[in-house]
């Protein structure tokens, strides 16, 4: 979640003009503390109440109204709607009315920026959805540097530049007399924090404007408030068609609704952390392990430390603890020891022997091991095998881990099934989590095991360049050149090469004179 992405940080700091609404939240979540900070210059904008009407219909009735009225008067508009479509549908009655206005919403983002610098003109109307230009400051009488960057290029001439200059300044006292920018709202959110963005458009900087929200009973949140006993509440109090009722007490009762609504809708954010800590606790975990396992030179121990542990797994798995020999599958045990070990063992003339432990079979299994590993080691370099260790190791930790979150998350979608069997969905998917967790390492420990005790590693015979043949050797008869494949089993250059010339670069050719790369050649290990 971003919450656990967001407290990986040793220090957390942010500045926006709505944080005030959410402050239990930074505070809970995060524990930060929310200062609000006083206004550069004083806020003179005046935000009126709420008019709410019965239907839809009625309502953008009223807002068309109110917007021609404003356009008359010179007067910005900037219309605040919830989605794309309300603000097409708001833009066709204001074509219908023949008001000239523009639409920011995401279709039209690539115009975002240009449409917003110049919302601030007298008499210009700005239909935007919520995402549309937050956080812009809206300059009335427009922005002069955008204006003259779209009508004079980025080389202006600066007597053009100035005209631009001053007539937007003559216009900005014009928009100033006519109000400043006026905000309309189409519709409550359910965040306060959504709504105080749109009202927060206007007077900016301390310039003047107004802001105002047009409702009806037919909103989301209004039908959460309980539209039904209202209506018949405004019926009976003969409200007429067309007529809005405006009020500070429903402005209260609307924001007591949006408390309930920002409650729940916080209490599902928590609910989902608590969930995602569990998984966090355990990334911490694998984080900080494989982190341990990147730094090492080696991890020959580790390696060997999960051997251990395997063999002791499949030890146990065939040969429970206080059982008689009798009771032991030692076929199954030599089956498993043949698959994971890759050894053929004797383990039944081992189980019929007098008075046979089973330590003493795990500790003849991990001899055996031991010693397969270091014949290995003698055999590839120590050096070669350490650094397929590790890569091996670092391979498998990931796919595993991926496959775990998957298991986590499927395991998430169904646990809440468990509240109907009366039991707490978040203590049992934290036992679950914790079981799977346990079982991904068993099979990290396994893997790893299996792998490097099947791991063969071969040296590829370099292919002979063209034209090139063995002293002696008859034309054409198609004789390899012959290498030492001792010297390359065990990581030692053949002479002639790294003796010879250094330390050979992997993309330069290869010495032994094949014609191919030197990673691709006496450089590759695979």
């Amino acid at each position: 979640t971003f919450q656990n992405y967001f407290r990986l940080y040793d220090k957390l700091a942010g500045m926006t003009g709505t944080a005030a609404t959410e402050a239990a939240e930074f505070a809970e979540i995060y524990g930060l503390e929310v200062v609000e900070m006083p206004t550069h210059r004083e806020m003179v904008r005046k935000d009126e109440d709420d008019e709410v009407y019965r239907t839809t219909r009625e309502k953008d009735a009223a807002i068309v109204a109110e917007i021609e009225a404003a356009h008359a008067g010179g007067q910005p508009v900037l219309v605040g709607t919830v989605s794309i479509e309300k603000s097409e549908d708001l833009a066709r009655q204001l074509q219908k009315r023949k008001i000239r206005h523009n639409v920011l919403n995401a279709r039209y983002h690539e115009q975002e920026a240009f449409i917003i610098a110049q919302a601030g003109r007298f008499g210009s109307v700005t239909i935007a959805t919520n995402m549309a230009g937050r956080g812009t400051d809206i300059q009335l009488g427009g922005n002069a540097e955008m204006r003259i960057l779209q009508e004079l290029g980025e080389n202006a001439d600066p007597a053009k530049a100035q005209s631009i200059r001053d007539e937007i300044s003559a216009e900005q006292e014009k928009v100033k007399q006519a109000g400043g920018l006026y905000v309309i709202g189409t519709e409550r959110h359910e965040s306060r924090r959504i709504d105080n963005q749109l009202r927060g458009r206007s007077g900016r900087q301390g310039d003047p404007g107004r802001s105002k929200f047009f409702l009806s009973l037919e909103d989301d949140l209004m039908r959460i408030f309980g539209s039904g006993g209202m209506g018949g509440m405004l019926q009976k109090l003969g409200l007429e068609e067309g007529e809005a009722i405006v009020h500070p007490w429903i402005n209260k009762a609307l924001e007591k609704a949006q408390q309930k609504v920002e409650a729940r809708n916080f209490d599902i954010r928590k609910n989902l952390l608590k969930f995602d800590d569990v998984m966090n606790d355990q990334r911490k975990v694998m984080f900080d392990q494989r982190l341990e396992l990147m730094k090492a030179e080696d991890v020959a121990e580790t390696v060997r430390d999960m051997r251990a542990e395997a063999i002791e797994l499949i030890v146990e798995r065939h040969i429970p603890p206080k059982t008689y020999a009798e009771q032991w599958d030692a076929e199954g045990l030599e089956e498993e020891v043949r698959k994971l070990l890759a050894l053929d063992m004797p383990v039944r003339e081992w189980v019929a022997e007098e008075g046979i432990a089973e330590d003493d079979i795990r500790t003849r299994l991990e001899e055996a091991s031991t010693k397969k590993m270091a014949q290995k080691v003698a055999a590839y370099g120590e050096n070669t095998v350490r650094m397929v260790e590790k890569n091996l190791l670092l391979q498998i930790l990931d796919h595993l881990w991926k496959e775990h979150l998957l298991h986590l998350d499927h395991l998430r979608q169904g646990i809440h099934l468990r509240g109907y069997g009366q039991r707490d969905p978040l203590n049992e998917y934290k036992r679950e989590a914790f079981d799977l967790f346990e079982t991904m390492l068993q099979k990290l420990r396994e893997t790893v095991t299996q792998v490097l005790s099947h791991l063969e590693i071969r040296i590829p015979e370099p292919a002979q360049a063209p034209g090139m043949a063995l002293a002696g050797a008859p034309s054409g008869s198609g004789a390899a050149v012959a290498r030492d494949d001792t010297m390359m089993a065990s990581g030692q250059a053949p002479a002639g090469e790294e003796g010879a010339h250094g330390k050979v670069a992997r993309n330069a050719p290869c010495p032994c004179g094949s014609g191919r790369k030197f990673k691709h050649c006496h450089g590759r290990i695979a």
